[in-house]
């Protein structure tokens, strides 16, 4: 009796996320996003052996979930399918357009929202982009093209969450090396 507890209160939080997803699945994913994100960029800070918390990286990850890593993956994954409608084509489209723009964008708006003006951030996203380009095609394809052909297109921005958490600590990871060897 005791152990259906665990099970009924997993249940309850996929049933909430489930209607919330269906009933507001923009704010729901921008949500959902963020938490990742900064729980991703906090999880790389501890395993790379951090004393103390960088929360400047830890607020700049949290609010590109928010602003971006929600709403825009869900406009690709909305309106993409309704252009192209073979799974490899999706997946060219979005290994070989949407990402790389998408890696740009995270790049530049995370030093931006650590508060680095202008030229420091382009300086940063030039150096860091072709290794992370790089190892995204690498390493994420196949994640992709299994969430393309077979995840329910209501859950996708999710699952790119899920596997985005491992992403976001490689990422946090370059982008503190990075920042270390300035």
């Amino acid at each position: 009796m005791s152990l259906s507890k665990p099970t009924n209160i997993v249940y309850g939080l996929i049933g909430a996320y489930l209607q919330r997803l269906y009933t507001s699945p923009l704010k729901t994913k921008a949500i959902t996003s963020c938490i990742i994100a900064a729980l991703g960029n906090v999880v790389s800070q501890k395993l790379s052996g951090a004393r103390q918390l960088n929360e400047d990286s830890v607020l700049a990850f949290a609010l590109f979930g928010l602003f971006f890593g929600g709403p825009v993956p869900h406009y690709f994954h909305t309106y993409v399918p309704l252009l192209v409608r073979h799974p490899l084509g999706i997946l060219l489209i979005e290994r070989l357009i949407y990402m790389p723009c998408f890696q740009a964008l995270a790049l530049y708006m995370l030093a931006i929202f650590e508060g680095k003006p202008h030229r420091v951030a382009s300086s940063q996203m030039q150096k860091l982009y072709l290794p992370t380009l790089m190892a995204n095609l690498k390493y994420l394809t196949l994640f992709q093209y299994i969430n393309i052909k077979y995840v329910p297109p209501m859950l996708r921005v999710l699952m790119v969450n899920l596997v985005g958490f491992a992403w976001v600590i490689y990422l946090a990871n370059k982008r503190a090396k990075a920042s270390k060897e300035k």
